[in-house]
């Protein structure tokens, strides 16, 4: 039996690396992409999620959202994927167009249509609040959503806040408010699950897949002498192998202003709130397995 998910993605070359794992994977059925701003602008992020699916034969519907985040000036993370946002791959220029609904309408239609399906954010949570406000009927359609954001030991966009939910923030009190299970897969996990060197040299010569994953890889401007995060995919090796992770249900508030602006705030003691929780927040994570895992993903692809 096959998991329905839908992913709302920003590529991002991280990003690319999660669709290419849930496009592969046969447990996975991925019903729907939508794009939104983020890692680079919305028209780069379509793009690229298009040049993707296209790169793999695949008939995948691909929406595009949100331009902005709610309220927040945008800034996006050029710097570290460039500008294009998956530089060091030539997927040529025709790899199709986005269906001429919103990403809000896609996912609208596309949760209706199905039971228990999983959203799996991993850009800013902008066309989530979005569709959360418009159309409140979809939560009970949605089995949970396991997302790529927060940080509970500090930022990677500021001291406090990692760059997906400090993108926009008003957007993630609204998700984490709306009562769906949430399952935050953020820096305390995916920093420690970094592809080694040596992952990363063998990449190349595997396949296809793996010397396209290898040219985006290689150009990602994140990551030090012990590795490269990346960060969401450990979205997809959460739902594929939960036993890799440790996780705690906990309360977990979004900080919207001020210089903490972005920070995810969870209730660890359970000293309010009266103990309820509203996500299972990953802590830690076997990053040896993630890197075997990789490998071996690539390996069956063409």
């Amino acid at each position: 039996m096959t998991t329905k998910i839908i992913m709302d993605t920003d590529p991002g070359i991280d990003d690319a690396a999660a669709l290419t794992m849930a496009i592969n994977d046969p447990s996975l059925d991925l019903k729907l992409v939508t794009t939104v701003a983020g890692n680079v602008t919305a028209d780069k992020t379509t793009a690229n999620a298009l040049k993707i699916i296209h790169f793999f034969g695949k008939d995948i519907p691909v929406a595009a959202g949100a331009k902005q985040p709610l309220i927040k000036p945008f800034e996006d993370a050029a710097r570290i994927h460039g500008e294009s946002g998956m530089p060091g791959y030539d997927f040529g220029d025709d790899y199709g167009k986005p269906l001429d609904k919103t990403a809000v309408e896609a996912l609208h239609d596309a949760i209706m249509a199905e039971d228990e399906v999983i959203l799996v954010p991993t850009g800013s949570y902008t066309n989530i609040a979005l569709l959360f406000s418009e159309y409140p009927e979809v939560k009970s359609h949605i089995k949970q959503i396991v997302a790529m954001g927060g940080s509970f030991s500090g930022g990677n966009m500021t001291s406090a806040a990692e760059f997906n939910v400090f993108t926009d923030p008003d957007a993630a009190k609204i998700m984490y408010n709306a009562g769906v299970p949430i399952v935050t897969v953020g820096l305390d996990v995916t920093l420690k699950a970094l592809l080694t060197a040596d992952t990363i040299e063998k990449l190349g010569s595997l396949n296809k897949t793996g010397e396209m994953l290898h040219g985006l890889i290689t150009h990602y401007n994140d990551g030090n002498d012990q590795g490269r995060p990346m960060h969401d995919v450990n979205t997809i090796f959460y739902l594929l192998h939960p036993e890799a992770f440790t996780t705690k249900d906990m309360w977990v508030d979004i900080q919207t202003d001020g210089p903490a602006i972005g920070a995810t705030v969870g209730d660890i003691r359970a000293a309010y709130h009266d103990g309820k929780t509203n996500a299972k927040v990953c802590l830690d994570i076997d990053a040896e397995y993630f890197n075997k895992w990789f490998l071996e993903e690539v390996s069956k692809m063409k």
